[in-house]
């Protein structure tokens, strides 16, 4: 079974970040507002990125650290911009 850390944009351009065991099935359930959570008031939200793991430990530890990133730090994930995310780690 896989896992999935992934990032939403929202309408307002903020990110949000998650994780699942079914990525097209959340998707779904954040654009069709089933749940009450921080996109509720954000829709429509976008798939701006996405990661596969084999655990769901793995995939919430990942959470968990881009949760903790800069706005700079995602959006250089989101590009794959390898270069400007070591940057940023390294604070330069």
């Amino acid at each position: 079974m896989s896992f999935w850390v992934y990032i939403l944009k929202c309408s307002d351009k903020s990110y949000y970040t998650g994780h699942t065991d079914n990525l097209e099935s959340r998707l779904y359930l954040h654009n069709h507002n089933t749940f009450d959570c921080y996109t509720s008031s954000r829709l429509p939200v976008i798939l701006v990125f996405y990661e596969e793991f084999s655990s769901r430990e793995e995939a919430l530890e990942r959470e968990r650290q881009i949760k903790r990133w800069s706005r700079q730090k995602k959006e250089a994930l989101i590009k794959g911009d390898w270069t400007k995310l070591s940057d940023l780690a390294r604070g330069w």
